[in-house]
């Protein structure tokens, strides 16, 4: 039977694995200390590990470190409410199995303990990275952003090729950088180049070098890119730019790490990784005929595509406070916060230009605001033109097209507010009742009975939401216009 330990502090967590997985023919052990689970994983030999970050005694990792050089078969699997992109890129790094944070969902782990399970049959033995390479932030904790944040830790110790595809603004070279960093070329040279910012008949020149003569104006010898990243990195963004010619070249480097300066014949050798990064659609410019299809291939040994924010709002407000105390320290101004309906539109609003908008906007609006918080009229206009009608905060008397209960409820969480319950139902009971009232022209008999209530609840409830009769009529007047 397939033993799993599970190492957290949480009794109610280590108890939730007893209770689903000890009924599918796996046995299960707990730990809530760093001794405990040492002593448990002598003992017991478990199949499959999993292992909290942050534990009352100790470091989840240390831990971790300790287990595979016991084992490094052994299938680990991370399980953190702490965790940020950081540590998910550290524990992949460090040859985990998987990283999952909580609260989580018992049928995803059910498949990821499926999954370490089989590893652990098969006897299949993760990478394990080098201990001192450092580290790159990306902000972040959406599913997507994590899963990222794996592939960086997976394959930042391979020497291969990493072509990183995904909208403009979206972090691609962020994440050349994150690989770069984690890597055991990170004591080495890092050099970026964007090949549509150059002129395309320099390009060959700038990757390669030249020899003095090679054109008009090349009066001195130029050592190129490739040259001055010997050992390290290379970042090439935009690569769906690079001119035919030079892309033969590039494939050729790619093949056996050797080139000729322009103008020069005498063959070159270094070792430098490729990291490239586009924004377009790299098969259909083949189809085109504007890339090599063998340079295509040679590129994307391994590919990581980047979402559009669009796709990850549930970043946006981290991001927004992280550009935000990035902008305030830079500019030495005293600005704290967002006001509840700036975070509205920032949700709202579709980011075309990704994170990269939204730096931009945060940093216009740091620089703009004039009291500790960014309220809407600091942002940039066109950001609150496409967004303000989504992202207003509805009030009582509105239309009840206007009447949004999922936009206010954001509002209240995004803003800290508390008691949300009462008033919350407070805001849609008013509406509501007045709403009826208003469409049975103030007749009470007529408003219970669309309500569904008696007369004694509603005049209870008019006396609670403050909406008070007409002296001398039986039927309620005077709700607002």
């Amino acid at each position: 039977m397939p033993k799993l330990l599970v190492i957290d502090d949480e009794p109610l967590i280590c108890q939730s694995f007893h209770w689903v997985f000890a009924t599918v023919d796996v046995e299960v052990a707990s730990a809530g200390t760093v001794a405990e689970a040492w002593q448990r994983v002598e003992e017991d030999q478990p199949d499959v590990i999993v292992l909290d970050l942050q534990l009352l005694d100790g470091s989840g990792l240390d831990l971790f470190d300790r287990i595979r050089a016991a084992d490094p078969k052994r299938p680990v699997i991370f399980l953190t409410a702490h965790g940020t992109t950081e540590t998910a890129i550290e524990a992949m790094k460090r040859g985990a199995f998987d990283y999952i944070g909580k609260p989580f969902d018992l049928e995803q782990m059910s498949g990821l303990l499926e999954r370490a399970f089989e590893a652990a049959r098969l006897r299949i033995e993760p990478a394990v990275p080098p201990d001192d390479a450092r580290k790159e932030r990306i902000v972040g904790r959406s599913p997507l952003v994590r899963e990222i944040s794996k592939q960086i830790g997976r394959v930042a110790p391979l020497d291969v090729t990493v072509l990183i595809l995904g909208e403009s603004g979206t972090g691609k070279e962020l994440v050349a950088r994150a690989i770069y960093e984690h890597s055991q070329r990170a004591d080495k040279p890092f050099l970026a180049i964007n090949c549509a910012a150059i002129p395309e008949g320099l390009v060959e020149s700038e990757l390669f070098g030249h020899e003095p003569g090679a054109f008009t104006g090349a009066d001195q010898r130029r050592i190129g890119r490739f040259e001055q990243a010997d050992g390290g990195t290379l970042f090439l963004d935009e690569i769906g730019d690079m001119p035919a010619a030079v892309q033969a070249k590039m494939l050729r480097f790619l093949q056996d790490q050797t080139f000729e300066r322009v103008g020069g014949g005498k063959s070159i050798s270094t070792k430098v990784r490729v990291l490239a990064a586009t924004n377009y659609n790299l098969e259909q410019l083949i189809v085109d005929g504007r890339f090599r299809s063998d340079l295509y291939y040679r590129l994307k040994e391994i590919t990581i595509r980047l979402p559009p924010l669009r796709d990850r709002t549930e970043d946006i407000e981290e991001l927004a406070h992280h550009f935000l105390a990035q902008f305030a320290r830079e500019s030495g101004r005293d600005v704290r916060g967002f006001a509840p309906e700036v975070l509205e539109i920032f949700r709202r609003y579709p980011w075309p230009g990704n994170v990269r908008e939204l730096r931009g906007a945060i940093k216009e609006a740091t620089l703009r605001t004039t009291g500790r918080t960014i309220l809407a009229e600091f942002l940039p206009p066109g950001l609150v033109a496409a967004g303000e009608d989504s992202a207003k905060v509805p009030i009582v008397g509105q239309s009840p097209s206007d009447l949004d209960v999922v936009g206010t409820i954001e509002s209240m969480l995004s803003g800290g507010e508390k008691e949300m319950y009462h008033k919350v139902l407070t805001a849609v009971e008013r509406e509501l009742i007045t709403r009826v009232l208003r469409h049975a022209h103030g007749h009470l008999g007529n408003a219970c009975e669309r309500l569904g209530i008696d007369r004694k609840t509603l005049r209870n409830k008019l006396r609670e939401l403050g909406i008070t009769p007409a002296k001398g009529a039986s039927d309620f007047t005077g709700m607002p216009d």
